[in-house]
């Protein structure tokens, strides 16, 4: 399994070099980057999402998540929250 998220993050590098800024992207090397405990280049990835497509609620989410992996807490919290009002808005 490491293979292909090792392999996924070469894709990705190399698609984040041809078309930088993309928020698809960078959320998904953000993700794999996370489920690869990279915590901190996750963040990265996913907070310039959070500056391209504010309020993206998979963004969110696993900005969130790894900020509580960081032990960020305060900062997750605040990012939950978001989804939170986020989501009750578009239901």
């Amino acid at each position: 399994m490491l293979k292909e998220y090792q392999g996924a993050m070469e894709d990705l590098d190399k698609a984040d070099v041809l078309e930088p800024n993309n928020a698809f992207t960078l959320g998904t090397r953000g993700n794999v980057k996370r489920m690869l405990k990279e915590y901190q280049g996750a963040l990265e990835d996913l907070d310039k999402v959070d500056v391209i497509e504010p309020n993206n609620v998979f963004t969110l989410m696993s900005c969130g998540t790894v900020k509580y992996m960081l032990d960020e807490y305060q900062g997750a919290l605040e990012t939950k929250i978001r989804f939170i009002i986020f989501n009750q808005m578009i239901i």
